[in-house]
């Protein structure tokens, strides 16, 4: 029977330079106020820090210099990834963009777009849209109805995207579109489409979410014409990159970080004396947290050396979103929350409030469960 590997690594010279440098950074934006911790840090938008990202070269870390990019390891960008996530910085902006848009235009787009695109990325000033999610398709994403007909120079695209996060701020999506196919072979016939957001045609419409935030979007596409360098990979190839970008989607730090902030306030409510409940609770989060950080990050290595490992990413997600999902839960049990206006620093019940509204969407977005475990399952040889 197949079986999965997480091999450790071995961060590179002047990974635990770049923590601290990276730390130092945070500290001090924290201290200047220009943001406060957050959870689900991927939902806080700010681009003028993503911008301070991209002037420090925390964006584009692994991409050519020649395209805006610094050249260093897949390892050295995944420890800023944990520190930002730690921090709960607001990194919304660009992280789409920096995690899996601009890796594909690297690797599949033609040269006019590297060179339009990338530099404005790595510098913090662009930023991407994930065009996958359709109404009526739910998980079954090769099911996308939205067309792109070939014309004259280009493309003209009508369908419709839903829940596509930050749709409204985005200068860019990447679309998964049909250009061909038959309804019994639906993985064929799909190409992936760069729409600049800016073009006639276009519709955004917000979808507010249960505690009032407008982060997801309905996009409609009316005719929307697409030239035809701004094609990734190829027409008919779009199946192949959704999937292996999805190993960049799945497997990073922000598969299982989106609460930490609250476990980190947490410990400091419990204090240096915690009750027997609260220690063994709390110390059974540390371990998981351990263990979904040696897998995340041995698929870190598998990605710096080339590989692409679908369906080791597709269980760090499921794990991963389960845990995330749970320390809400825990903590709510070991620190009942009650309304406090003593006029003292409270963060612990501002996070606790805002993962509890949050945590059911972990286990959604990136791929449901059920998705996930298919994957899992087609992996080891069970189906």
């Amino acid at each position: 029977m197949p079986e999965f590997r997480f091999e450790p690594v071995i961060m590179p010279p002047g990974a635990q330079k770049l923590r601290i440098e990276v730390r130092a950074f945070l500290a001090e934006e924290r201290n200047r106020g220009t943001f406060a911790p957050t959870v689900g840090a991927m939902t806080a938008s700010d681009a003028a820090f993503s911008a301070k990202c991209g002037e420090r070269g925390y964006l584009g870390m692994t991409w050519p210099k020649q395209y805006g990019g610094h050249e260093r390891s897949a390892l050295e960008r995944y420890v800023v990834v944990e520190e930002l996530l730690a921090a709960g910085a607001p990194v919304m902006a660009h992280w789409i963009a920096d995690r899996q848009s601009g890796p594909q235009i690297l690797k599949h787009g033609n040269e006019r777009i590297k060179k339009m695109i990338l530099p404005e990325i790595a510098a913090g000033r662009c930023h991407f849209a994930i065009g996958m999610s359709e109404p009526d398709t739910g998980s079954d994403l090769a099911s996308v109805k939205t067309r792109a007909h070939p014309v004259d120079g280009g493309f003209r695209v009508t369908g419709r995207k839903v829940w596509t996060s930050y749709a409204h701020l985005a200068h860019y999506t990447i679309a998964l579109v049909r250009t061909g196919g038959r309804p019994e072979d639906r993985h064929v016939g799909l190409t992936q489409l760069i729409v600049d957001m800016k073009s006639p045609g276009i519709e955004i419409r917000p979808i507010i979410n249960v505690y009032g935030a407008h982060e997801f979007n309905e996009i409609t596409f009316d005719d929307v014409f697409v030239p035809e360098d701004m094609c990734v990979g190829g027409v008919g190839q779009g199946w192949a990159m959704v999937t292996s970008e999805l190993a960049f989607e799945r497997s990073g730090p922000d598969r299982f970080m989106s609460t930490y902030p609250l476990l980190v306030e947490a410990f400091r409510e419990v204090g240096d004396t915690p009750g027997a409940m609260a220690a063994a609770e709390l110390g059974r989060l540390v371990a998981h947290l351990a263990t979904l950080r040696r897998m995340s990050s041995s698929i870190a290595g598998m990605l710096n050396e080339g590989q692409s490992p679908v369906t080791e990413a597709a269980l760090v997600k499921d794990l991963g979103t389960t845990f995330e999902q749970s320390i809400p839960e825990i903590t709510r049990r070991i620190l009942p929350l009650e309304p406090r206006s003593d006029g003292n620093d409270h963060t612990y019940d501002e996070l606790q409030q805002l993962s509890q509204l949050q945590a059911p969407c972990y286990s959604i977005r990136g791929g449901t469960r059920e998705i996930l475990r298919g994957m899992i399952a087609r992996g080891l040889g069970l189906r």
